[in-house]
């Protein structure tokens, strides 16, 4: 880790719904919830910031903060989020990866199920989930078991996604009144990136989302339609959003705590 800078954070870039600020070396970006009007009591009126393991950095603020004060937070915490991203940072290089044996735990759609390792003389290979477990059935003496475990874990996930994305979709259009007719989409998988539309209005979407909940798959989706209407992340994307999913940001919250899991397992 190297030396923490004595120099004060400088805040560089203050949006309606994100920002960053300059730490020493660092650029640290962070995203901010604006809480709903009328939920608030007295004692959740101030700005809670909070580090989460996949070093993401959240503002929760009221609903009428303003720029100046959510700045002026962030710089008396800019020490502590550094610190804690660091920490957490330094965490994940020591994460042990996964073995696919029998025992660990797999997502899907929010579910943790525990992985079982069904191996015959004589199986077909494939992936079974019943009665809380995810089966995996192969053949003894594999060359390679955990390469084919995973191959096949990933074939499924695969499926299932093009499954489920399917049905959320056709969930979610009545909603998004602006897209006419159904909009072609393709699983892919990325390492950081839940979903795409190109200018086309074509949709991509991330098979490591079908371990999330249902809820945040329709974020997704419904994040990326209002791409159709509005290509880039203006204020009138977010208040389209905002219309079809007016508790977006809880949601999207929900789902990035769990990001470094569905996305690494």
């Amino acid at each position: 880790m190297k030396k923490l800078p004595s120099v004060a954070a400088e805040i560089c870039k203050q949006t309606a719904e994100t920002g960053l600020f300059k730490y020493g070396d660092d650029v640290i970006r962070y995203d901010i919830i604006r809480r709903t009007q009328g939920s608030e009591t007295r004692a959740k009126r101030k700005i809670v910031i909070k580090v989460h393991p996949d070093q993401r950095v959240v503002a929760t603020v009221p609903y009428d903060a303003t720029p100046e004060s959510i700045q002026e937070a962030m710089l008396k915490r800019a020490r502590w989020i550094w610190d804690n991203i660091k920490a957490f940072a330094s965490q994940h290089e020591h994460v042990i990866p996964k073995q696919y044996v029998s025992g660990e735990t797999k997502f899907y759609l929010g579910k943790r199920y525990v992985l079982k390792i069904d191996k015959h003389e004589g199986a077909i290979p494939s992936v079974k989930l019943t009665r809380g477990k995810l089966t995996v059935t192969m053949r003894p003496n594999e060359k390679s078991p955990e390469k084919v475990i995973k191959g096949l874990l990933n074939r499924w996930y695969q499926t299932r996604a093009k499954y489920i994305f399917h049905q959320r979709l056709n969930e979610m259009l009545p909603k998004a009144e602006w897209v006419k007719g159904i909009p072609s989409f393709r699983v892919m998988a990325m390492k950081k990136q839940w979903g795409s539309c190109s200018a086309q209005g074509n949709l991509m979407l991330n098979p490591h989302l079908v371990k999330a909940p249902k809820e945040c798959i329709d974020y997704v989706i419904l994040h990326e339609l209002c791409h159709i209407a509005e290509y880039n992340h203006s204020e009138r994307f977010w208040r389209l959003l905002t219309q079809v999913m007016p508790n977006w940001k809880e949601v999207k919250a929900r789902l990035d705590d769990m990001a470094e899991l569905y996305l690494n397992e």
